[in-house]
């Protein structure tokens, strides 16, 4: 029993953390760079909102309720990187602290369920013929969320340095890790199989 509950943390984890699925990295970082570690009860309701997104898409999916192309789901996962990515270089990151419930709260969860049935066909395979798909999930989304904590710490930690220590201002922060992610989000968007 703990060693099936740590194998599906472990696979949460490992399925964020992977280096050949970058996006989620894209995501979470663009998601977090407008913010400092007094914000870090903010931050955790967006990856938690990422989380249950991603929960339910798998749920949906595992179940048999939902079915999407997957042409779709891995053009969308790249536009939901780029509509933040985009947002944060129009305000410089000042409106992702200022809105109450806006476009990131909504981009973060329609990420969660895009990217949760962009998942959705190899965590079949890992479901097999389980008799507790539920639970299985349940583990699964506990190591998606441990991982995305590290995730935003090291992209929190990183701002306080380069904005402390090397004296970057937050607005040239935001403005450049930006940037670069649209630069990296656009070939993907670009060499998607939906645009063929």
């Amino acid at each position: 029993m703990l060693d099936n509950f740590l194998f599906n943390v472990e696979y949460g984890i490992k399925h964020v953390l992977d280096i050949n699925a970058y996006d989620h990295v894209l995501f979470l970082i663009v998601l977090t760079i407008p913010y400092l570690f007094r914000n870090w009860k903010r931050v955790l309701l967006l990856v938690s909102l990422f989380t249950l997104g991603h929960t339910i898409s798998l749920v949906l999916a595992a179940y048999n309720v939902v079915t999407v192309s997957g042409a779709l789901v891995e053009f969308l996962i790249p536009v939901t990187i780029l509509i933040v990515a985009v947002y944060n270089v129009f305000t410089a990151g000042r409106g992702a602290q200022k809105e109450r419930v806006g476009i990131l709260f909504l981009s973060t969860l329609f990420f969660g369920l895009v990217h949760g049935l962009g998942f959705a066909r190899e965590f079949h395979m890992l479901l097999g013929e389980t008799d507790n798909k539920l639970l299985l999930l349940l583990e699964f989304a506990i190591g998606i969320e441990f991982a995305q904590i590290i995730i935003v710490f090291v992209v929190l930690f990183l701002g306080y340095l380069v904005q402390t220590i090397f004296r970057f201002s937050k607005r040239d922060w935001v403005m450049v890790i930006s940037a670069i992610v649209v630069g990296l989000v656009i070939p993907m968007l670009l060499n998607s199989d939906f645009l063929s």
